[in-house]
Parts: C-alpha cells; structure tokens; sequence
C-alpha cells in the first residue's frame, strides 16, 4: 500500500487541507475527513511521510470514539466507503483511512487533559509552577503523574505557528463559559476512561487533546480521538519519572529533530529511512497495544 501525502477526488470538494487530513464536503451536513500520511512536528508538516500513519490514526480514531459513546456523542456516521456518498463511495485508496462525519461547528480551542507533567506542560511548570492557570504542588518531576489529571485548553494554531496554552477563564470567552465548563467535565472524564484501558495494555497516556463542535447546541466529539498525534503515549515498563521518556509518538521524530540545527520553521528537515521506519513501527505498536487487535494495512 503506497502513502499518501496529498489526495485529489474527481468532483469531490475539498474544504480544508490541514496538518494531516484533507476535508471534502460531501453535502451540507456531512464531511468526508481522509488521514494522509503526513507528519507535522513543532508545527511544521515534514516532508517525509510515514508509512501505515494515517490508517492508524484512523483506526485507533475509530477505537476511541466507539468507547466513549457512553460519555459523549462523536461526529461519525459510516468508516465504510461502500457506505460514502458520491463521489467518494467505494474510492479504495480512502478505505482504512477516511471517515464520513455530521458536520458541526467546531469550538475554537482545543481541550487539552494532562495526567502526567511534559511538553509545554513541564516548562510552564517551572516557570510558573502552574499549568494554564492550574495551580500544581512544588516538587514535581518531569513525566511525574500529578495528583489528579488537569483540564488545560490551548488556542488553535494554523500551519507554522505555535498552539499557545490559555486558563480555561480565557477559553471560556472564546467559546463560551457554560461550553468550557462541560467540554471540561467530558474531556476529564474521556482521559480518566481512556488512560485506565491503557495502563491495562502497559501504554501510560500522558496526555491529550480533544476537539468538540456544536451540532445545534449539542456537544460532539470530533477529528482525531487520542491518536500518537494528539497524545503521549509511554510504555509503563520502566517508566521512570524525572527526565523524558520512551514513546509510542511522534515525540520520537521531535527528539530526532531537536538534535539537528533547524529553527523549526517551514520547510522542515528530510528524515532518515531508519526514523521514518522507526516512527511507523511505534505508531503500529500503539495500536495493537491499546486495540488488541493485530494491524491490518488495507
């Protein structure tokens, strides 16, 4: 199976071209959403694509909003592209990778849940000793579990700028006070749901985002469902507590790229065969981790 970096549908309207997916208007309630298989770090999307990434993401997307029905409502419709309408219906290069969804308005921050102290999360920590406002106890480690997971919004960047991490008070004038205090209470509970399954499986969710959009006034989940794109995900076998970790994530390309003498902005680094290979091998560790199902990349 080739990867993809950029699809084109015969008289499909393609809507948006994000970080990694492409988003066609199928009608004016629903949106075919496809997962290529490219890779953004630090913002940048890179030129090398990572083979088998965007059916993951996908699958594992599909994995997690069938588990959290019992807690929120999701955006999808039908995985099946025999199911898709026209054009898209039966296009064999969107199956695995794509998913029809009801089309909602999407908040316009996105909801972040850190179990654990990393990332942007750990320097702000030691700055600041808070996190988007949250107060945390003095003495935390980096990769340390806090005491109880914390709700951490950020703003949505565009391609080649920055997430910035905002208090929920700032979030909640963007998207309404009433929308961030439920968008919190869902998102806690989702990572709480979520993180248990995994540390049943020996993967430690770190952390992770979620997206949510309006659907009249009803909440619903939406986009990616803690994937290693949105997430941070950590074998619990010698998980330790006090520097970074192994992952299961794109974290492993940031490293990589951390060692070079790149500024982190557009057009980002070619990667060597063996990361590119390396990042594939994790992201299908991941999934069979978690889902208990062997890979399948059709």
């Amino acid at each position: 199976m080739e990867t993809i970096t950029n699809i084109e549908v015969t008289r499909g309207k393609k809507i948006t071209s994000g970080k990694v997916r492409e988003i066609f208007e199928s009608g004016p309630d629903e949106l075919v959403i496809v997962t290529t298989d490219r890779l953004s770090a630090f913002d940048v999307v890179l030129p090398d694509p990572i083979p088998a990434k965007g059916h993951v993401l996908n699958q594992l997307s599909l994995f997690w909003f069938s588990m959290g029905t019992a807690i929120v409502k999701n955006h999808i419709i039908s995985a099946d592209v025999n199911d898709y309408p026209d054009p898209f219906r039966g296009d064999k290069r969107l199956a695995g990778r794509s998913m029809l969804v009801k089309r909602t308005r999407p908040l316009p921050v996105e909801c972040i849940v850190r179990g654990y102290l990393s990332g942007s999360g750990w320097k702000e920590y030691q700055k600041l000793g808070s996190v988007s406002g949250v107060k945390l106890p003095a003495g935390l480690k980096e990769s340390g579990r806090l005491p109880e997971p914390i709700f951490t919004p950020s703003t949505k960047a565009d391609i080649g700028q920055h997430d910035l991490n905002i208090d929920i008070e700032t979030a909640g004038e963007m998207a309404g006070h009433d929308v961030i205090r439920k968008v919190r209470d869902i998102s806690l509970s989702i990572y709480s749901m979520a993180a248990a399954h995994a540390l049943e499986r020996g993967i430690i969710i770190a952390d992770t985002k979620f997206e949510f959009g309006l659907l009249g006034d009803e909440l619903i989940w939406i986009d990616e469902a803690l994937t290693p794109d949105s997430s941070r995900f950590w074998p619990l076998e010698g998980y330790q507590p006090g520097g970074a970790q192994p992952s299961f994530d794109k974290q492993f390309v940031r490293d990589y790229l951390e060692t070079l003498d790149w500024n982190k902005t557009a057009p980002g680094p070619r990667l060597p065969e063996d990361i590119v290979k390396k990042t594939s091998e994790k992201y299908i560790a991941a999934y069979e981790l978690l889902t208990g199902r062997s890979f399948v990349w059709r």
